[in-house]
């Protein structure tokens, strides 16, 4: 069985980070153009939050294994819990507060489940 070289698992580690961290830039491009390309609200929310999140979660990812520091590495998962906990509760609160100022037109959503007239009670 051959050993495998120390700067082998280093050079995987690298090249692992720079995909990754590449990936996450292109993630967080594309919400910008998102941003900039979709006319509604719920649209631009929708095209933030999704591939800005992975692009964030890749960058960090990328960072760890750049770094290869255990206390940087614990500081960069905490980021990542915190954003994953973080990113659907403030676009719940978003597509409310625009709901509720009339930036959403109500003809778009299907079934418009916020309306009072036709809850359920």
């Amino acid at each position: 069985m051959t050993e495998v070289e120390p700067g082998f698992w280093t050079t995987v580690a690298d090249v692992v980070a720079a995909v990754s961290l590449l990936a996450g830039a292109f993630l967080t491009l594309a919400a910008a153009v998102g941003a900039l390309r979709f006319d509604s609200l719920l649209a631009r929310m929708h095209a933030i939050t999704k591939p800005q999140v992975l692009g964030l979660v890749l960058l960090l990812l990328g960072l760890a294994l750049r770094v290869r520091s255990w206390s940087a590495v614990a500081m960069l998962v905490l980021v990542v819990v915190f954003q994953l906990a973080t990113a659907p509760v403030s676009a719940h609160l978003v597509s409310r507060a625009g709901f509720r100022t009339g930036k959403v037109d109500p003809d778009t959503l299907v079934p418009n489940e916020m309306d009072p007239e036709a809850r359920r009670d």
